[in-house]
């Protein structure tokens, strides 16, 4: 049985309260009905007994009042309006990673138990169907199968037959009552279809934040005094909510409803001991294959990470044409020292000047190319999914085993992507200096800036927010570098070190320190430049507070 007493309810600490003092009961082994007008706190209760939103009072299951969250949610699932789940994954697939993700088991049984689901829930004719191809009534009878992946022994579903056709609002009701009779679950369903209510056992009536009704129909008809099911709003609303609080107290309290007084502690029952969960390795792994099979499927996503990855290089060596010739003559150069022959040469020197400023623009324009890319593969990489994530974590996925399966994704990516830029264009445009200085400079570069963007991800809830404000700190990076412009001498180290492009550029050209090309550059500017050593370092710090980001992003409750 599942139970909630004196539950309140608040969109947000200190706010004013949707749901008022509720004290409700489901039988186990039942099928109730959840009704109420429209903003009436049906779906706040839910949340609420799920400790979604922030709740006073008390929850209680199997007669014991429940001492966690967790402690909860290993009993109770929680089935929200749409499915929520890859669109490009199919249905088995779907399902099956939802298992391994829950339930520690070999391949061969968890095989098994997903034919099982799909099959309770109708959809074992369409497991290889993309999920975003399925239909409406199809989408909510995928949501129940992944529910019924932790096998809880209650669940709650918010509106799963709204907006659905009469034969599939009743191929959803009715796969809610084979849950009930074959498989012994206690199902709440809150529903908008009053006309449905004599397929259900109990129901439960909220007006304004207060439940003041739970009985089944005929009792039902009998308290309100309606002859028809879909009177019962416009009755409701002929009264005020304090009336029919008092009005069902009164009911209880003489036992015509059949309820247990509010002050009810029912006899305790033996609570079912939880599916041991695979381990965070387990899901790690789990999670990364998803997202490969993902990234593969995604045709959009991959070919605009593919262009820009491959595209972005070829800028740069478009722009370094034009400069080339000047680049080779000053790299062959040898004519005695270098400044002095700079000196003597007002010719020479000011093709010297030209070529380092090429240079120096070059290796910038590779440095915020790879801020760009970092910011497309690390903006909207949690935030888009945060209502999944959400709730595979109420199902048992580890905030932790996300969270490194986020950053190890875009961290590689990004640092791939910096391995071939430095590559690419090194070799076209034949840059001296070390190779591993340089490829180690600019696939930090990469990495850093994807998992700084990813830690922006994690902690804003909205993609659209995420993508705005990576793209605000990728273009406030070349005027804040100092590179192209000079910044006031007091505001030099005060930004400095947030400022990846600086530290991109100086490490890369640091490189090049016994080059023509460092000569050229450190005769035009004189300021101290950042060695790559020092500039790995930089960068791997940024990496840190990044991943920091994404674990307190992930740990933290927020359900959009």
């Amino acid at each position: 049985m599942l139970a909630c007493r004196n539950l309140t309810v608040r969109p947000r600490s200190g706010a004013a309260a949707l749901v008022h003092a509720a004290t409700a009961q489901f039988s186990a082994g039942g099928l109730h009905a959840l009704i109420g007008p429209s903003g009436c706190g049906k779906t706040t209760l839910l949340k609420g007994i799920l400790d979604i939103l922030p709740t006073e009072g008390e929850v209680w299951l199997h007669g014991r009042m429940v001492a966690s969250r967790e402690e909860l949610l290993r009993e109770v699932a929680f089935a929200p309006q749409f499915s929520i789940a890859h669109g490009k994954l199919t249905v088995s697939e779907a399902v099956g990673c939802a298992l391994k993700l829950y339930q520690k088991s070999d391949d061969t049984a968890l095989a098994v138990r997903n034919a099982e689901l799909l099959q309770l829930v109708g959809l074992a004719e369409r497991g290889a169907t993309a999920v975003e191809k399925l239909s409406g009534g199809q989408l909510r009878r995928l949501g129940l199968a992944l529910e019924l992946t932790t096998d809880p022994t209650c669940l709650l579903c918010d509106e799963v037959t709204s907006g659905l056709d009469p034969r599939s609002e009743d191929q959803i009701i009715a796969v809610l009552r084979a849950l009930v009779e074959q498989r012994n679950k206690t199902v709440v369903c809150v529903i908008h279809n009053l006309a449905k209510l004599s397929q259900f056992d109990t129901i439960t009536v909220v007006f304004e934040g207060v439940v003041v009704w739970q009985g089944p129909l005929a009792a039902m008809l009998e308290h309100f005094q309606i002859a028809d099911a879909l009177e019962l709003y416009d009755r409701l609303s002929g009264q005020s909510r304090e009336h029919w609080q008092e009005r069902f107290a009164a009911s209880v309290a003489d036992g015509d409803a059949g309820m247990r007084p509010s002050g009810f502690e029912p006899a305790p029952s033996e609570a079912r001991r939880p599916a041991e969960r695979p381990s965070a390795m387990s899901q790690l792994a789990t999670l990364l294959a998803r997202r490969w099979r993902l990234l593969v499927r995604d045709r959009g996503y991959l070919l605009l990470t593919l262009a820009i990855t491959f595209g972005f290089p070829c800028l740069v060596v478009i722009f370094a044409l034009g400069g080339l010739p000047q680049m080779k003559v000053l790299a062959l150069e040898n004519t005695g020292g270098f400044l002095e022959t700079l000196q003597a040469r007002a010719a020479y020197r000011q093709s010297a000047a030209e070529t380092a400023t090429l240079v120096s623009g070059l290796i910038i324009f590779q440095v915020i190319l790879l801020c760009l890319m970092g910011s497309n593969n690390g903006a909207r990489e949690i935030a888009a999914e945060r209502t999944l994530y959400e709730k595979e974590r109420m199902s048992g996925l580890r905030p932790s085993a996300y969270a490194w399966s986020k950053l190890i994704y875009t961290a590689l990516l990004g640092a791939a992507q910096g391995v071939w830029m430095t590559v690419f264009v090194k070799l076209l445009c034949e840059f001296p200096g070390g190779w591993g200085a340089q490829l180690a400079v600019l696939s930090a570069t990469g990495a850093s800036m994807s998992v700084v963007c990813l830690g922006l991800s994690a902690v804003l809830s909205s993609p659209d927010k995420a993508s705005l404000l990576s793209i605000y700190l990728v273009g406030f990076q070349l005027p804040l570098s100092g590179v192209v412009l000079a910044l006031p001498a007091a505001l030099v180290w005060a930004v400095r070190p947030f400022i990846a492009t600086y530290w991109g550029w100086a490490g890369y050209l640091t490189a090049m320190t016994d080059s023509r090309f460092y000569d050229a550059v450190t005769m035009l500017d004189k300021s101290w430049l950042a060695p790559p050593v020092i500039s790995t370092g930089v960068l791997a710090i940024h990496f840190i507070i990044g991943a920091a980001l994404v674990f307190w992003g992930c740990q933290k409750k927020c359900w959009p």
